[in-house]
């Protein structure tokens, strides 16, 4: 089977599926080949805007960067943003369209269907190749009408698919039997092998299992991928915890992030936890907040909900003391919007409509609108008169005379807030850490005495060529490009 398209789906959430697309876009565009990244329907909190000024998956931006390309919103043409434990906001080629429950979702697939096929076929009129992440695992049962995200996607367009599996969470050869014998026979046929991931130690060890599992279903083994320890690519959703392994300085500043039922973007603070002068914690919830040089509420997709949160956990008693005793205090997004007096939400826009009391910190309110506000935006800090670079989503407005003393100057316009004191500040800047001068400036603000440049677009950089390079040696790559059409 020969296709422009070729599509990678996993047996599981979090089977790699991500950073394989991710790899093999790598590989193709050393090899000159002019490829895109595409996933027809994503669920995450963590998303991106896009040269076009919309709004995708964090996972579709980090492939675009492995391709050499600017995100773009056709690459992920169906991104639901959960807003509760039953609904999410539905997002269509960039722009929010509305709230959905499961159920109301699944009746809007046949439109949201055309969206994605509208999308690829864009994309394939300006690249050779478009490499496919799925979501999930195809073999859900209940999801499997009206498919959009895997084999329905694949056979609208026609495309083969690769089967990934995780051996590190173990039972392998289950996975991989178990969701083939869950599809129907025109699915099993377009599978044209198996990428095995995350494997520790020596693969001879493994082979009788893999010549096993190939004379069982008839399909090769495409490589078995190594677990790279220490690998970081920008995580899909869920918190990766493999970077609080990085060893930390003596004078480490400490710095803490609640995690909320609805936190989003928490990649804003990847760099501080791979920085080896940044002490960084997660507290997760039942936990008590550890004493700290500064404390970031991070952005949410539930802003009052999650405030809500946060005082039921007593860690908003737990702040007031932190800057009682002269801790620093640091709000992104919605956590800006928490610092502030109130947040109203007459539309209803995140959650029933109604209004909630902030914390007070800072005189300002904000009122959630329709209209989300996506833009990517540069500027200066007026801390240090730092650059910074990064993005904003966000779909509150914040009024209050506290503006009148702004955090920075993005794209000629004031933004966020400074306390008279010096001791809080607020921003809608998400990537703020990004840039090396800005990280600098708002860590030495925190109390650091000591903080080493850190460039963090080259280490993401590395870390695809990383795993672009064991692709390279684990994969069969001649046969996998030989079901990319010419």
């Amino acid at each position: 089977m020969k296709s422009k398209t070729l599509m990678i789906q996993g047996c599981t959430s979090d089977a790699g599926k991500s950073t394989v697309v991710a790899g093999l876009c790598r590989i193709l565009r050393r090899q000159g080949v002019r490829v895109a990244p595409f996933k027809p329907q994503n669920m995450a909190l963590n998303s991106a805007v896009t040269v076009d000024g919309g709004e995708i998956g964090r996972s579709q931006a980090v492939q675009a960067q492995a391709c050499g390309l600017e995100p773009h919103s056709d690459m992920n043409p169906v991104l639901l943003k959960p807003n509760s434990d039953t609904a999410a906001q539905v997002i269509i080629q960039g722009r929010a369209l509305q709230d959905m429950d499961a159920v109301g979702f699944h009746d809007y697939k046949t439109i949201a269907m055309a969206a994605v096929l509208e999308s690829h076929e864009r994309l394939c009129r300006y690249y050779d190749a478009i490499i496919v992440e799925g979501a999930g695992s195809p073999a859900e049962i209940n999801l499997r009408e009206g498919d959009i995200a895997n084999m329905g996607f694949a056979e609208a367009v026609d495309c083969p698919v690769i089967l990934a599996a995780d051996i590190d969470r173990g039972g392998v050869f289950a996975q991989l039997v178990g969701t083939l014998e869950l599809l129907s026979q025109s699915e099993q046929d377009r599978i044209v092998g198996f990428i095995i991931n995350r494997f520790r130690g020596d693969v001879s060890l493994l082979q009788s299992g893999l010549d096993w599992l190939e004379t069982k279903t008839g399909k090769p083994v495409l490589g078995v991928v190594n677990y790279l320890q220490g690998l970081h690519i920008e995580a899909e959703d869920a918190i990766d915890r493999s970077t609080d392994r990085v060893d930390k300085r003596a004078q480490a500043i400490k710095v803490v992030v609640p995690v909320l039922p609805r936190i989003s973007n928490h990649t804003d603070f990847d760099v501080l936890r791979l920085s080896a002068d940044v002490d960084f914690d997660f507290v997760g919830p039942g936990h008590p907040l550890p004493a700290a040089d500064l404390i970031i509420l991070p952005g949410s997709k539930s802003v009052r909900s999650d405030l809500q949160f946060l005082k039921d956990q007593g860690w908003y008693s737990a702040i007031q003391k932190h800057c009682r005793f002269g801790g620093k205090l640091l709000g992104i997004c919605a956590g800006l919007q928490m610092l502030g007096q109130a947040i109203h939400d007459p539309l209803g826009i995140e959650s029933a409509a109604g209004s909630s009391e902030g914390f007070g910190f800072l005189d300002i309110e904000t009122t959630l609108a329709a209209e989300k506000q996506l833009r990517r935006v540069s500027g200066q800090l007026m801390l240090e008169d730092a650059v910074v670079s990064g993005y904003e989503i966000h779909a509150g407005t914040s009024t209050g005379p506290a503006l009148n003393s702004p955090f920075a100057s993005l794209d000629n316009r004031p933004d966020g807030v400074i306390a008279a004191d010096g001791q809080i500040i607020g921003t809608y800047l998400h990537g703020l850490f990004d840039e090396s001068a800005s990280r600098a400036a708002v860590l030495r603000w925190a109390g650091s005495g000591h903080v080493e440049p850190m460039d963090y677009q080259q280490l993401r950089e590395n870390a695809i060529d990383q795993l672009a390079d064991e692709l390279e040696r684990a994969l069969d790559l001649e046969r996998i490009k030989s079901y990319l059409a010419d």
